[in-house]
């Protein structure tokens, strides 16, 4: 048995202070952008809110269970 199975599933970009959902009218995944640093001379790097890193930082009002998630409404669309 893993002690550490499932400990990574809340540490994620879509739970990440750092992220931040791209705005689209397209039927697409969401993606958003990590402003962990300074954007280079491309933006900030592109990420899908089930990547991660070891830079997250939980953003308690970015968590899943929470009702006024702006990504809770469009669960459908997730690809992780």
């Amino acid at each position: 048995m893993d002690p550490w199975a499932g400990r990574a599933d809340g540490i994620k970009c879509k739970t990440c202070i750092w992220f931040v959902v791209k705005k689209s009218n397209a039927v697409s995944p969401i993606i958003g952008r990590c402003r962990r640093r300074s954007p280079t001379m491309m933006g900030y790097p592109v990420v899908f809110p089930g990547d991660w890193c070891g830079d997250h930082k939980l953003d308690e009002g970015k968590i899943v269970n929470h009702p006024d998630h702006e990504l809770n409404n469009d669960v459908s669309r997730w690809t992780f």
